[in-house]
């Protein structure tokens, strides 16, 4: 059986899942603080017929060798990190980092801490302020029910204005977190992102301080998927995919023409 057969198959399975990923992407070009992801491939292993180097008479070695590769695979689907468009809103909870190093931080149950860009928050039927999927802000926070014109601090400190009272009232802090490998996160869906022995351990501080980013408020992240770049990765996922089809076709046709040769 001709090995291009199989070459050109893992090639095919390689561009679908590109596909995928692009897809993907163009699917969530309106949903807030998602990042897109890219498929990375890599070569599969090599049949050597001849080694690179090999000592041939006269004393002189080969200098190539011959090597035969068996084809691709999706290596990798990193996502990227770049910070999205900011969008202005009149939402007193909608609220953005300024700087693409670093993430807002959810509990999602059971002690485990989320990390996400989406700046959309809630309060829930006990005045704690919460993501879309109703997790709780981390470290919670805590709205009275009397409170008026919520207020957030480039460095991160929400205040409010309790009905018939003067001045602001500080209900808490922001906490944002940050890693040395953000690529390194896993994701979760929800827009949520879960720390791995890849990203390494998350670095929390205040906004403002030791390097962390600045929050604002009445914005929101938007996703960083350019649809122009998704539509051209589409058209090279195609256009490769048909390639390696061709190659498949070509393989084919010598097979046949090898069986007929006994007629």
């Amino acid at each position: 059986m001709l090995r291009s057969l199989w070459t050109s198959a893992s090639g095919m399975i390689a561009q679908q899942t590109h596909l995928d990923v692009v897809t993907h992407n163009l699917a969530n070009v309106n949903t807030q603080g998602y990042k897109k992801r890219r498929a990375d491939f890599e070569d599969l292993m090599y049949q050597i017929y001849r080694e690179p180097g090999a000592p041939i008479e006269g004393g002189s070695v080969v200098p190539t060798g011959v090597q035969v590769g068996l084809g691709t695979r999706v290596a990798a689907t990193p996502s990227f990190m770049v910070q999205g468009n900011f969008q202005i809103t009149d939402g007193q909870l909608d609220w953005v980092i300024v700087e693409d190093n670093a993430f807002f931080q959810v509990n999602i149950g059971n002690g485990q801490i989320a990390y996400t860009r989406g700046g959309s928050w809630q309060i829930d039927d006990q005045g704690q302020i919460v993501n879309q999927d109703g997790y709780l802000l981390e470290p919670g926070i805590t709205v009275p029910q009397d409170a008026q014109d919520i207020q957030l601090s480039p460095t991160g400190v929400v205040t409010v204005r309790i009905n018939g009272e003067t001045e602001l009232q500080e209900l808490g802090q922001i906490e944002l977190a940050r890693f040395v490998n953000p690529v390194g996160l896993r994701a979760l869906g929800d827009r949520l992102f879960v720390e791995t022995p890849a990203s390494g351990q998350p670095i929390t501080g205040n906004p403002g301080e030791d390097g962390m980013p600045q929050v604002r408020q009445n914005v929101i992240e938007m996703s960083n998927v350019q649809v122009v770049e998704e539509m051209v990765e589409m058209i090279v996922a195609q256009r490769a995919y048909e390639a390696n089809s061709k190659g498949i076709q070509t393989a084919d046709d010598l097979l046949r023409i090898a069986n007929g040769l006994k007629r």
